[in-house]
C-alpha cells in the first residue's frame, strides 16, 4: 500500500510519528494522522482549513479531549460524582507527575525509536487506499487519508472533530470538491 503513497502522504505519516513522539504517546493514532494531514498541506489540509480547523486549534483540541475511553474517563467518573482533575492534582502533589496515569510511565519509557500504529490508525490507512481505488486515483494523498479517518470514525479523532464542531458531512463534501480546485 505504501508504494502508492505520494510524497505528501508519506510526509503525513512521518509528521504523525513525530507528533506522537513529541506527545510521548506509545503509538500513532488517528489524532496524530489528523495533525500530520493539517501540517503537510495539500487537499486534506485545505479541506480542514475550509472547515475552520488550523494546526493550533487542532493541537489544543487534542490536548483538551485527551484519550476518550482511556483508563481514566473523566465523564464516566463525573457521572459518579468524582472530579478526576481534583483526584489527579491530589495524587500528583503526593506522588509526582503522572502518578495515576499508567500511560505516562509508558510514554517515559518510549521516548524514541519506531512507534507502532494503533489498530484503528492502520484501518484509516487501509480505508484511504479504498477511497483512492473507489475514486479511480492511482496514488494516495492527504485527501484519501483524511477520508480514511472519516470512514473509520476512530474514537479520539471523532472526539477531536466534535470538539472543534466540524461538520463531517461538509468536510467530506470539501474533499470531493478539492478535485476541481
Amino acid at each position: 500500500m505504501f508504494e502508492r503513497f505520494t510524497e505528501e502522504a508519506r510526509r503525513v505519516v512521518v509528521l504523525a510519528q513525530e507528533e506522537a513522539r513529541t506527545a510521548r504517546d506509545p503509538s500513532i493514532d488517528g489524532a496524530h494522522l489528523l495533525l500530520g494531514i493539517a501540517l503537510t498541506g495539500g487537499p486534506g489540509a485545505e479541506a480542514l482549513q475550509g472547515a475552520g480547523v488550523d494546526v493550533v486549534r487542532l493541537r489544543t483540541a487534542i490536548r483538551e479531549v485527551g484519550d476518550p475511553g482511556g483508563p481514566l474517563d473523566a465523564d464516566a467518573l463525573a457521572a459518579l460524582g468524582i472530579d478526576l482533575e481534583q483526584v489527579r492534582r491530589t495524587a500528583e502533589a503526593a506522588f509526582g507527575t503522572g502518578a495515576i496515569d499508567d500511560r505516562a510511565r509508558e510514554r517515559r519509557r518510549r521516548a524514541s525509536g519506531h512507534l507502532p500504529f494503533t489498530r484503528a490508525s492502520k484501518e484509516c490507512l487501509q480505508h484511504g487506499l479504498r477511497q483512492a481505488l473507489r475514486r479511480g486515483d492511482r496514488t494516495i494523498d492527504s485527501r484519501h487519508l483524511l477520508l480514511g479517518l472519516l470512514d473509520v470514525g476512530e474514537k479520539r479523532t471523532t472526539a477531536v472533530l466534535d470538539h472543534l464542531a466540524v461538520d463531517r458531512t461538509d468536510l467530506r463534501r470539501r474533499l470531493g470538491e478539492s478535485d476541481a480546485a
